[in-house]
């Protein structure tokens, strides 16, 4: 097979292993390429150029080769951080590190998504920004409620699901694996009609990410279990982030 090279592909880095004594295994998000896995070969030497680079949550260009009967892994050849923000720390840290898990989770490998790139590298900045206060949590439901309709696995929220009855206003209505249904009192949360239907209004219109997190902002404590449910449900395996925050939060 012939050998071609990827050259200055905007991209962020999700997780690396190690390979062996002395190189990596990269997922990395890319805008044209989608999910790539890259061999950065060296990089865990003192001397290395790619070592201070490849870090997580922070903007670069990758340049890799294609081709050589290497398979699914790539040879990272060349990596340039673009700057722009600094890494997040704290709760941001841990959450920009949540958001990694559920794209190597949920996004097929070398299926380009460049709006949802272009979505995250947004998110990023705003992790890397400085101080968040309650603005963190509108940011998340916004993402998840983003990448969910992007790969095709949210419902339309102005519907229940299964009778593709409209949703009345005043009732209260829950999101779960098998769609959006009217509220039990069993629910330990739930949303009115009215909310829903203004999340998808959100969804349907102009620069959808700043109306999404209009939308989310009053009911983000509210969506927060309902999207992690329908999140874990389509990722199988617990996450291994949010077993960790519990961790911290109960230390």
């Amino acid at each position: 097979m012939a050998v071609r090279r990827i050259a200055d592909e905007p991209a962020f880095i999700l997780h690396n292993y190690p390979f062996s004594e002395s190189s990596l295994i990269l997922e990395v998000f890319t805008r044209g390429h989608g999910r790539v896995v890259l061999l950065a070969k060296g990089a865990k030497k003192p001397t290395s150029n790619f070592r201070p680079v490849l870090l997580p949550l922070q903007p670069l260009r990758l340049s890799w080769s294609v081709g050589g009967g290497e398979g699914e892994v790539h040879a990272l050849k060349g990596a340039e951080w673009v700057g722009g923000h600094v890494m997040p720390v704290g709760d941001a840290l841990l959450s920009g590190l949540y958001l990694n898990e559920l794209l190597m989770r949920l996004l097929a490998r070398d299926d380009p998504h460049p709006t949802l790139f272009d979505l995250y590298a947004g998110v990023v900045r705003v992790l890397g920004g400085g101080e968040h206060g309650d603005t963190l949590e509108p940011v998340l439901r916004a993402f998840e409620l983003l990448l969910l309709r992007h790969i095709g696995l949210l419902p339309a929220l102005d519907a229940e699901t299964a009778s593709l009855m409209p949703l009345s206003p005043d009732a209260a209505y829950v999101l779960v694996a098998d769609g959006l249904r009217r509220a039990s009192p069993e629910d330990r949360v739930a949303l009115a009609g009215r909310d829903w239907l203004a999340l998808q209004k959100a969804l349907d219109g102009d620069e959808i990410y700043v109306a999404a997190l209009r939308a989310c902002a009053p009911v983000a404590a509210e969506l927060k279990a309902q999207l992690r449910a329908l999140l874990q449900y389509h990722c199988g395996a617990p996450l291994r982030t949010r077993q960790l925050l519990m961790d911290l939060q109960s230390l």
